[in-house]
């Protein structure tokens, strides 16, 4: 494919990814399961949204710098604020986690204190319109729905693509959006970066462009099976190649937008931003490494009997040469 002068992929690709399936494979293994140990054993940073704190509405004279409020309430001993404005720009929602130390009266009016001292500067005089303290119980339901969400997805897709396709691809295609769920979830407990719902959006976010991208080449799997005359590994291997340009340049422009996101979105919008740039580079190199790999292993092996056209085409097959 060119792009002004520039040929980006070969439209005759020929690159042996079923010679590299064992290979992919096992490194992919090795990630999700590093992946589940950070998971396991050193757990989230979770944000306020799950684990409770407070909540101060701010009215402005006039717009704030966001970034130079998190600095002011980080310096004053509130390292994890989020701040985002809603309705005008000179209206704020501020979350705070508690400092040590406090209890729930004290660390209530210290955070109005230290957020009206972070955001009068400058003579733009503030006023607060709500002050209160979240239960972590909120905190529970949140993680509790995000987890129903993710369970909703993964039975939606698995209903989804065996119905459209054949239950060896479904399975093969779960494992794949799993497998990049995982790393991208492993890599916020590997780094210790904030767990917050932005986050979680990103991670279902991810969860969809990585199945999108494992249909693009199943469904260029299964016209190749009815059309060519060669073995399994041929076909998959022929799929791959003809859809490797479609799948680099889209997920490239995808990666741009999202890259956008996190240089120019602000600080609430970063958790979800870095979740979507790693979950578009581990969900175009599983696309490619693992799913159709996974069609050549075991009970999941595929053959042309599986992809073969209903009664309704027989005639149809029947009469080409």
């Amino acid at each position: 494919m060119k792009i002004f002068p520039l040929t980006l992929l070969p439209n005759d690709a020929n690159i042996n990814f079923m010679k590299m399936r064992w290979v992919s494979i096992v490194i992919a293994a090795i990630i999700m399961f590093v992946a589940i140990g950070a998971m396991v054993t050193r757990n989230f940073n979770f944000a306020l949204d799950f684990t409770g704190g407070n909540l101060v509405e701010v009215h402005l004279e006039k717009p704030a710098n966001l970034d130079e409020v998190r600095n002011r309430l980080a310096a004053d001993g509130y390292d994890s604020a989020q701040v985002q404005t809603y309705g005008a720009g000179n209206e704020l929602l501020i979350r705070l986690q508690p400092r040590e130390g406090d209890s729930t009266a004290a660390a209530t009016s210290h955070a109005a204190e230290s957020v009206m001292k972070a955001v009068s500067v400058g003579g733009n005089t503030g006023k607060v319109l709500r002050n209160e303290f979240v239960g972590p119980q909120v905190g529970k339901e949140l993680a509790l729905n995000g987890l129903y969400a993710l369970i909703f997805v993964i039975v939606g897709f698995l209903i989804y693509i065996a119905f459209r396709f054949e239950w060896k691809f479904a399975v093969a295609a779960i494992i794949t959006t799993l497998h990049d769920v995982i790393v991208v979830a492993g890599w916020f407990a590997i780094s210790g970066h904030e767990f917050d719902l932005t986050v979680l959006a990103g991670i279902l976010s991810v969860m969809g462009y990585s199945i999108n991208d494992t249909i693009v080449v199943f469904d260029r799997v299964r016209e190749n099976f009815r059309s060519m005359r060669a073995d399994p590994e041929t076909v998959l291997n022929k799929s791959i190649n003809q859809t490797l340009s479609r799948t680099v340049i889209t997920s490239f422009v995808a990666f741009l937008t999202v890259i956008a996101l996190y240089i120019y979105g602000g600080g609430s919008l970063r958790g979800m931003a870095e979740s979507q740039m790693l979950g578009i580079v581990i969900g175009t190199l599983s696309s490619i490494f693992v799913a159709c790999p996974l069609l050549t292993l075991g009970l999941l092996k595929v053959t042309k009997q599986d992809l073969l056209p209903k009664a309704k085409d027989d005639a149809a097959l029947a009469r080409r040469p």
